[in-house]
Parts: structure tokens; C-alpha cells; sequence
């Protein structure tokens, strides 16, 4: 491990804390931790050893929070590790073809989106605040498989910031769930493409283990807590940190795509 000053990895411990939670609530905790990272790495570092550290951090946290929602909350796990196979293969497809274009091009386009999505949100108040009655049809499950599998799955590998948010939104809308529900089952789908991340990343030798250990416990409780807050506060809860991480994720966008 790189030589880091004390100051710097409790400045590591509280945002891979803070990140944990926020990624529980309404997905997004890597807007946090992933800049952290990447500013307080000694200068030299590759960014690919920030982003494959931050993933070894995230899968812990994620898989935590997801084991709290799974206890507790009426998750479809089935549906869910389907939804996260298919995430899986479209996040590969999209780290493929990443690698040949700039993704400058889309970030004005997500920024659209995204602030599309932020208005339906304020404007449809009930929006994710109660399930459908009963299951959901094959029709929606395989509609969730394309868009929040293949779809979310290819932008994460292409793009990547705010990708649990839009797989919050998008479980929401498809499948018809409340958001404390769209939030469980985006953990599972999480933890999926995290984990084909996180492999690529190790194989290239691109991650700080001795750092993501120690970031991973406080990640795991921050996320453990999220998930816990969540669960306690309700849709409406979930509803406000969702949009606070959008607005928050398109001035991020809007401060890369024109830097002051």
C-alpha cells in the first residue's frame, strides 16, 4: 500500500462510511467515495487502482445492506439475481466499447435525463410510495431484465456514476415497486455487477487491499445502517435522498463535462 498520512485514511473511513449509506438508501455512494479516493491517493496513482479499490469497498457494503433488505423487506430474490445476471453481461459489453469512444458525449445527454427524471419525480408525488397488487407479470420481469439488466448493466460499463439510482428508478417503474422495495432489489443487482467488476480490476492487480479492508468495515456499517434507515422512514424517506443524489449526480456530471 501507498504511503498515506493518518489525516488522509480517516478521511477515507468516513467517506466510505458516508458512501455506504447513502448507496443503501438510493444507490450513488460511489459519487462519494470514488473522488475521495481519487484526490487523496498519493499523486501517481492510477485512476484504475482508485476505481478497482472503490469496488472492492462498494461489493462489501452492498452485499451487507442486501442481506439487511432480504431479512426484512419483501424482495423477489429470484427476479433479482436474474435482473443482475443480465446487468452483468451488459456491463461487459459496455467496459468493451467503452474503450473505443468518449463518454464525454453523453454526459450532457444523462444530464437531460436526469433532470427529466427529477422532475416526474417532484411532479408524481406518489411515485414509488406503494407497491402493485401482486406479482409482476412475466411481461414486466422480462421488460426489468432488458432495461435495468442489459440496459442500466451497459451504462455502468460505459459511463457508470448514478447507476444504482437508475436502477432504483427504473425497478420502480417497470416492476411497479415502492422504492424501500426498488432499493433491496437494486443491492442484489448491485452486487452482481460489482463482482465482474471487482474481478477484472484484481486481475489486473488494480486494487489496494490492504486499504479496501479497512474502508470495507466502515462501508458495511454505513451500509448496513442505509439499508436499516430506510426500511424504519419509508418510501417517502428514500423518496427525498433520491432526488438530493440526482441533482447532486448532474452537477457532478455538469462540473466534468465544463470544469470552471
Amino acid at each position: 500500500m501507498p504511503d498515506i498520512s493518518l489525516t488522509v485514511i480517516v478521511l477515507f473511513c468516513l467517506a466510505a462510511l458516508a458512501a455506504g449509506w447513502i448507496d443503501a438508501v438510493v444507490g450513488g455512494g460511489g459519487l462519494l467515495l470514488l473522488p475521495v479516493l481519487l484526490l487523496g491517493l498519493p499523486a501517481g496513482t492510477p485512476a484504475a487502482t482508485a476505481l478497482g479499490t472503490n469496488k472492492a469497498v462498494a461489493i462489501v457494503g452492498t452485499t451487507g445492506a442486501a442481506v439487511t433488505y432480504a431479512r426484512r423487506a419483501p424482495v423477489d430474490v429470484r427476479t433479482a439475481v436474474r435482473i443482475g445476471l443480465a446487468a452483468l453481461a451488459g456491463s461487459s459489453a459496455g467496459a468493451f466499447f467503452a474503450a473505443g469512444m468518449s463518454t464525454d458525449v453523453l454526459k450532457p445527454v444523462i444530464m437531460v435525463v436526469l433532470l427529466a427524471v427529477a422532475a416526474f419525480v417532484i411532479l408524481r408525488p406518489a411515485f414509488g410510495t406503494a407497491p402493485a397488487p401482486g406479482p409482476a407479470s412475466r411481461r414486466r420481469i422480462l421488460a426489468a431484465i432488458g432495461l435495468a439488466g442489459l440496459g442500466i448493466g451497459f451504462y455502468d460499463g460505459l459511463v457508470g456514476p448514478g447507476t444504482g439510482t437508475f436502477l432504483v428508478l427504473a425497478l420502480t417503474a417497470v416492476l411497479h415497486l415502492d422504492l424501500v422495495t426498488a432499493s433491496a432489489t437494486a443491492k442484489i443487482v448491485n452486487c452482481c455487477t460489482n463482482a465482474g467488476a471487482l474481478v477484472t480490476f484484481a486481475w489486473q492487480g488494480a486494487v489496494l487491499w490492504q486499504l479496501a479492508v479497512l474502508l470495507a468495515v466502515f462501508n458495511l456499517a454505513g451500509g448496513t445502517l442505509g439499508a436499516r434507515t430506510a426500511l424504519k422512514r419509508g418510501s417517502g424517506f428514500v423518496r427525498v435522498v433520491l432526488l438530493t443524489v440526482v441533482f447532486a449526480l448532474v452537477a457532478n456530471l455538469a462540473y466534468q463535462q465544463w470544469p470552471a
